[in-house]
């Protein structure tokens, strides 16, 4: 018997099969245009891997989860879960096939939501300031890094094609900034003046300055999303100048934000949860190690698997299965 948590990524759908003693089988990933063409089928995947009559409940993610604002039964989920999928990035479809495949298989299911407006288990501040704050798999994220560190008030750091930073406060999600607001990716980030008057002059659309807005605008570097972070560390190892400015810019965004929240945490932090492609990397640089030169220790830092929402939403769907009534504060209605 198994548990499967399932993480609706930007360059691809990841899982993870997991134990009903909490042990990760396997983790793999499907790539969201391969998906598209037909090329791989997240359902034979499985099947490959498992007994798909011996998963006890698997737990989704998928775009902004914004249509939510608790775990629900996929089966009583409207539209996937989402008010638009606008806005979102880069549209490829691939989420979408992999999610219509998982519905076919009839497995016992629930849906992770997002944060946002509309949900009553943040800080009613977060809720006041920001339409949207982060997708379903940070909140995944979080319950892994909760499992990993014992933590109850900390920040976790999500860097990758983006970088979504959440406020964890009495062992509760607080809030989070969304990777158009705040920190820069490596694909996604913060729409600025000059982006706004492209927009209003109709020379880009938001959502094509929002794709173009991380690391990769400074490095000068662009293509398929599932290419450019390869492309940019290699860039990096090369020596080439504008990479290590568009790194290096990146970390100093991420270490703004993440003081930004410590300020507003009314508990002593305990410390900073690193994960995502970037946050874990430990070459061709550390980001550990470049992040804490501007914390210079104030925080203990640790580093969790950048497959941590896959496997958070395992643990979500085990947790839930055994009759837990609330994840991170957000309530489970089944």
């Amino acid at each position: 018997m198994v548990f499967i948590g399932m993480d609706h990524g930007t360059t691809g759908i990841s899982f993870c099969i997991m134990s009903t003693e909490g042990d990760v089988v396997d983790v793999f990933k499907i790539g969201r245009e391969e998906s598209k063409k037909g090329l791989i089928s997240a359902s034979e995947e499985l099947a490959k891997r498992v007994d798909l009559d011996s998963v006890k409940l698997m737990a989704i993610t998928y775009a902004m989860g914004d249509g939510i604002s608790k775990i629900l039964p996929t089966n009583q989920v409207k539209d996937r879960g989402i008010l638009s999928i606008n806005g979102a990035g880069k549209v490829t479809g691939g989420g979408t096939s992999v999610f219509s495949e998982l519905q076919e298989l009839n497995i016992p299911s629930v849906m992770i939501p997002g944060l946002h407006k509309d949900s009553i288990s943040l800080d009613k501040l977060f809720r006041a300031a920001y339409s949207h704050q982060a997708s379903p798999e940070k909140v995944s994220i979080s319950y892994n890094a909760v499992k990993e560190t014992g933590w109850s008030n900390f920040i976790v750091a999500d860097i990758s094609s983006n970088s979504v930073d959440i406020l964890i406060e009495d062992g509760k999600i607080k809030g989070a900034i969304d990777a158009c607001l705040g920190a820069m990716g490596v694909v996604h980030g913060p729409i600025d003046l000059e982006m706004i008057r492209d927009i209003d002059e109709n020379n880009a659309s938001a959502n094509g300055c929002f794709s173009h807005a991380g690391a990769i605008k400074i490095a000068g570097i662009d293509g398929k999303v599932a290419n450019m972070k390869d492309q940019l560390l290699e860039n990096y190892r090369n020596g080439d100048e504008k990479a290590k400015l568009a790194i290096d810019t990146l970390i100093m965004t991420v270490a703004m934000e993440i003081a930004g929240l410590d300020v507003v945490c009314n508990n002593e932090i305990e410390g900073i949860v690193l994960t995502g492609s970037i946050g874990s990397a430990t070459e061709p640089f550390s980001f550990e190690d470049e992040i804490n030169k501007y914390f210079k220790n104030k925080y203990p830092l640790q580093v969790i698997s950048k497959e941590s929402g896959a496997i958070g939403a395992a643990q979500i769907a085990m947790d839930v299965f055994n009759g837990k009534k609330e994840i991170l504060g957000i309530e489970v209605d089944i």
